[in-house]
């Protein structure tokens, strides 16, 4: 290793130039990777609900659609209208009553379901298709084009839609997120160093593994935009405490030599021990992420997991430059440190260590209980801003076609024609169906022969599917609506077991299931991880679990919260927080236990080396925790989207918990148990309590 940083101290200004270099091909690479805005898009491709979608999109053209409601204007007028939008680029097809019955014939001739479908009393309803799935640019600019008509009360419903109006506001906000997580990291920074300048570098020095990790996200082909909305402040709370840890063993070691190529090359061996141990922690709790069936859990990993080993890179090749070349700047602009070691504090903790304890117990049951009846919601358009253009148009669906949700049943073509009628009837009768329409349904309302609906064929009756669309007054992720998609599964297995039903709701239902498991795997994983790493580390057995205890009581605090405040959470945030919270703050228990170790070993008791651990280890903990607290807030106060706002209010609370925590209740452990720790760990140095 020292033949390394030696080198990296020689090579500093080579390196920065390779760093820079490097910013072309990851600016490159960022700007070719694809974002995708469909969350249920991440669901498992064996699971009904998407072998439906797939269906959709590969026999009827229309897993990329969307509703467009007409308000207030002549059948003439609207198929002017038909025409105009059919024109634009991107759209495949706009259907609507004209394709079913002349517009010169009265719209009383057409079936009930039918005209109930397409007209209500303010207007009427058109569906449009698209050439390519929604996530594409082409679709993105034809329903942009399409919502330009609002002036002419269109409004533009379904899931395409709202996926354009979320990418708009992400692209807006994306980069506020950013700036705001910057200037409040600086902040904390600020207070918590003797520098003035070195917040500003170590900003510097985290911008070149926050670019190099979006610009190869282009190998991962996309990324959703929760993950694009999220890494870089993941990042710079993350892994900014290496770029402290760096500075400071510097400091230290310009205090034992006048040489500073030698001082930064000691200082880079000593950082790159603890920042690798440290972030093994972290990294391994993003992968256990790529465990869940929803692979949205593996995007968020994987880019995270870049990020934090593009830090540590970062931090041991690159920051040593920049430190070495601003140097003369850090060490002249200086101001007295704000965030000061709380000197009271360990005598505290040393004193109370038994009151602590009895706290910690009896906190932990009721706060698990809250963290494991804390609610979740799994309809995301229901907390999407209600001025979103997409949500108006889609809550006029609901108001005046009852299209609250509209379920896709897909069946053998090979049906009679009356088993399709007896589906139809059974699932006509069950609770919350408004309708049910299929191409049999409007052959029996007698249309004219000469007149015979090839558009609705054409979309009713493909590829060796038929298709019958319900409408249910149910909302998507409602036991009701599960329910009732259960009894609609259980009607058409009786004459087609293979049938399947697409749709939002049969989504969401799918969704529900798939991470209720994904929840349980994920903290199972994460924690037997981070376990075995600190095992490893620390050669011990008892150690683990006292520091994983730890964090999962700082967990349970977070997230039994919302229970007693009455929030309800999106449903990602129960499956990712917990994991995100003990990867990331599991360095401070590290750091603390560590300390403890080397006071323990210097020939101090028990109670001692425990305060003296709190003492200096607390300016550390609080200013790592208060960056990643800061560089979280910030967001969360800024994001019209509540699932960027809660995902972020959660983790910069977790970080402030955790630090708490680690700081309050962990030195109380180690004091506790420290004979069982000394039975368990290889090499533990041994100590009297007092």
């Amino acid at each position: 290793m020292k033949k390394l940083s030696d080198f990296i101290v020689r090579k500093r200004n080579l390196i920065l130039l390779i760093a820079v270099l490097l910013l072309i091909p990851s600016a490159i690479g960022y700007a070719r990777t694809k974002v995708n805005y469909d969350l249920l898009s991440y669901l498992p491709k064996d699971v009904e609900s998407m072998k439906g979608q797939k269906s959709l999109s590969d026999d009827f053209n229309l897993a990329s659609s969307g509703m467009l409601v007409v308000e207030n204007m002549p059948d003439k007028n609207v198929a002017e209208l038909k025409k105009e939008i059919q024109s634009i680029d991107g759209v495949k097809d706009v259907l609507w009553r004209g394709d079913i019955l002349d517009i010169s014939i009265p719209k009383e001739v057409l079936p009930k379901d039918v005209k109930d479908m397409l007209y209500s009393d303010k207007g009427t309803l058109m569906v449009i298709t698209f050439e390519e799935d929604g996530a594409s640019q082409r679709t993105m600019d034809a329903i942009h084009k399409i919502k330009g008509y609002s002036e002419k009360q269109c409004y533009l419903g379904g899931f395409s839609a709202v996926s354009e109006d979320i990418k708009d506001l992400s692209e807006k906000e994306t980069p506020l997120y950013g700036v705001t997580a910057i200037i409040l990291c600086v902040i904390v920074l600020f207070m918590g160093l003797e520098s003035s300048i070195a917040p500003f570098i170590f900003v510097l020095g985290i911008a070149f593994p926050v670019a190099y990790n979006f610009g190869t996200n282009v190998f991962l082909g996309e990324v959703s935009y929760i993950t694009k909305a999220l890494a870089l402040v993941l990042q710079l709370g993350v892994t900014m405490d290496y770029s402290i840890f760096l500075l400071h063993r510097y400091q230290e070691e310009k205090n034992k030599t006048s040489n500073r190529d030698e001082a930064m090359s000691n200082a880079i061996q000593a950082t790159f021990t603890s920042i690798t141990s440290s972030s093994v922690t972290t990294i391994a709790g993003f992968l256990a992420l790529c465990a869940m069936q929803l692979t949205l859990g593996k995007d968020i990993g994987i880019v995270m997991a870049k990020g934090v080993i593009f830090g540590v890179l970062s931090t041991i090749i690159i920051l040593p430059s920049l430190l070495m070349r601003f140097d003369k700047y850090i060490e002249k602009w200086k101001h007295p440190i704000i965030l000061k070691e709380p000197k009271k504090l360990p005598a505290f903790l040393t004193k109370h260590y038994k009151g602590i304890l009895v706290i910690f117990l009896v906190l932990f049951i009721p706060m698990g209980y809250a963290q494991n009846h804390t609610k979740v919601y799994y309809d995301l358009s229901a907390n999407m801003p209600q001025d979103f253009a997409s949500i108006i148009g889609t809550n006029k669906l609901k108001d005046q076609f009852h299209m609250t949700t509209t379920h896709f049943l897909l069946v053998d073509e090979n049906l009679e024609n009356y088993q399709i009628k007896e589906i139809c009837d059974e699932v006509e009768k069950l609770n919350g169906v408004y309708s049910v329409v299929s191409y049999e349904s409007l052959i029996g309302g007698r249309i004219p022969t000469q007149l015979e609906p090839e558009a609705v064929k054409t979309i009713l009756n493909n590829g060796g599917k038929k298709m019958i669309l319900v409408n249910s007054t149910y909302r998507a992720a409602t036991d009701e609506e599960n329910e009732q998609l259960d009894k609609i599964d259980n009607i058409m297995h009786k004459y087609d077991k293979h049938a399947v039903i697409a749709g939002e709701g049969s989504l969401t239902r799918d969704l529900i299931t798939t991470t209720d498991i994904d929840f349980k795997m994920v903290n199972i994983l994460s924690v037997l991880a981070i376990f075995l790493i600190i095992v490893i580390t620390f050669k011990s057995l008892a150690l683990p679990v006292i520091l994983v205890a730890s964090i999962e009581f700082a967990i349970c605090i977070n997230m039994g919260i919302p229970y007693f405040t009455g929030s309800v959470l999106p449903f990602i945030a129960s499956i990712v927080i917990g994991t995100i919270q003990l990867g990331a703050t599991v360095d401070y228990a590290i750091l603390m236990t560590t300390r403890y170790k080397e006071e323990l070993s210097n020939g101090k008791p028990v109670i001692e080396a425990a305060r003296e651990a709190a003492a200096k280890s607390a300016p550390s903990i609080i200013t790592s925790g208060l960056s990643f607290f800061a560089a979280c807030i910030g967001v969360s106060f800024i994001a019209k989207m509540d699932l960027i706002k809660s995902l972020c209010t959660l983790i910069s609370r977790g970080a402030v918990i955790s630090m708490l925590v680690i700081l309050l209740v962990l030195p109380a452990l180690l004091i506790i148990f420290h004979k069982a720790i000394e039975k368990t760990t290889k090499g533990w140095p041994k100590a009297n309590l007092k």
